[in-house]
């Protein structure tokens, strides 16, 4: 298993990025973890599963949904302390 945390920044609020993310997560299939807004304008993933799922699943992130636009992706593991601990089998926004 492996855990990654991410800060995706771009146009990401107010487009359906983490209803996105969710569905996406989904789709491939047994990834845990949340999608939520930053109060800077930016998303935070942080997402567990199988590293060939993990390494999917950001991929995607980078093309973001339709009306978004994803300038940068960061790994940021020092901020997943701010999120609840991640429910296994569950992807949801929070």
């Amino acid at each position: 298993m492996s855990e990654r945390c991410l800060k995706i920044s771009g146009r990401v609020q107010g487009v359906g990025f983490r209803f996105w993310a969710v569905r996406l997560a989904h789709s491939i299939g047994d990834i845990s973890g949340y999608a939520c807004n930053l109060p800077d304008g930016d998303v935070l993933v942080l997402m567990s599963g199988e590293e060939e799922k993990i390494n999917a699943m950001q991929a995607y992130l980078y093309k973001g949904p339709l009306f978004g636009r994803v300038d940068k992706i960061e790994e940021t593991p020092e901020l997943k302390i701010y999120l609840p601990p991640i429910e296994n089998g569950v992807f949801k926004r929070i």
